[in-house]
């Protein structure tokens, strides 16, 4: 099937909302939806590991404490503007309806911060908040919009806040003067930051449940990647290149690609756009707007052995799939070095 005719598709599952809806169209409210139920499995397995080690939770957030959740809060306060009715009132109302339709109870604060970065986070423990870049407003849709204050509440509503904040922490220690202590924890860091981008994954699937619209969902993960408000950019062309992406399996470029990665928080966008489509493809976003979901309290106490297992196989996907494309591009750079030499006989 032509990506054109697969993103027409998705689009009819989601009621065909291919503009900006202006807050008018409905979205399917997922009473008492779980987490797990957008979460990759490496992520919330990884997570779970964590949250065993005793008292390590209590650590944590003592740790934050002295750098000052109150303080972050007060310098946002102080130098950015904070949603409401009469503030930015489209983003507010935005949050709100997200918040019904992940059926998080307390809508939290968000502040609109002024910077040319194209960014979104959360930020704090007790209560997290939400930081919008200014940049995003100008480059975004509203529906677009929405979807990334979908993946952002997502974040809160898996517990990521918490651990995230140890890893940006960990990245500070490392730009520091504190030399020998980056080394010691290069492979704590390398590990979080693999957990971070699959936590990405997972709030990206919260985003698009949030706006119930693949659409607007792919294009906001486009236009995070090169976009601006008024600029020609196609859908099915991105698309195009991430599966160009993901299939160039030349030697170097394979090597390229792990070495890329290596130290980022985000998974590339085009590697996001391909994983938003594998999840849409598998089933799995259709069986949740149709009620088929885990439920708050009514999940059954998990084997720390079967959450291993997951995580697990999650990770050995992806070695699979890397190592297969080395093997190829192995392959035929050994052709080529084959044929060159019959060449010379």
């Amino acid at each position: 099937m032509a990506d054109s005719e697969k993103n027409k598709k998705a689009a009819g599952k989601a009621g065909g909302k291919g503009k900006s809806d202006g807050g008018n169209n409905q979205r399917r409210v997922l009473k008492e939806i779980a987490p797990s139920s957008w979460e990759h499995p490496a992520d919330r397995a990884a997570l779970n590991a964590l949250r065993r080690i005793p008292g390590f939770d209590a650590a944590v957030r003592k740790l934050f404490a002295m750098f000052g959740e109150r303080a972050l809060r007060l310098a946002f306060k102080a130098n950015a503007v904070r949603t409401s009715d009469n503030q930015y009132g489209w983003v507010h109302r935005r949050l709100t309806r997200v918040c019904q339709v992940l059926d998080v109870e307390k809508v939290p604060e968000c502040y609109i911060s002024q910077t040319h970065e194209v960014n979104a986070g959360a930020i704090g423990f007790g209560e997290p908040f939400i930081v919008l870049n200014s940049s995003l407003l100008e480059i975004l849709t509203e529906d677009e919009m929405e979807t990334v204050l979908g993946h952002e509440v997502g974040h809160i509503a898996s517990g990521h806040v918490v651990y995230r904040t140890i890893l940006f922490l960990l990245l500070q220690l490392m730009k520091g003067r504190a030399i020998l202590a980056g080394i010691a924890l290069l492979p704590i860091t390398i590990g979080l930051l693999e957990w971070y981008r699959k936590s990405e994954i997972s709030c990206d699937r919260a985003g698009l449940l949030s706006v119930q619209d693949p659409i607007q969902s792919q294009r906001a993960l486009m236009k995070l990647a090169g976009g601006m408000r008024g600029g020609e950019l196609d859908l099915d062309e991105f698309v195009a290149q991430a599966e160009e992406y993901r299939n160039n399996r030349e030697l170097l470029d394979s090597v390229y690609k792990i070495f890329n990665m290596l130290f980022t928080t985000h998974p590339f966008a085009v590697i996001r756009v391909a994983e938003l489509r594998d999840w849409i493809d598998s089933g799995a976003y259709d069986a949740i707007l149709a009620g088929d979901y885990d439920r708050r309290g009514e999940q059954p106490e998990r084997r720390y052995i079967d959450e291993l297992r997951e995580a697990g196989g999650g990770y050995a996907q992806g070695a699979r799939e890397m190592m297969r494309d080395l093997d190829g591009a192995i392959d035929r750079l050994r052709s080529r070095f084959s044929e060159g030499k019959s060449r010379k006989s």
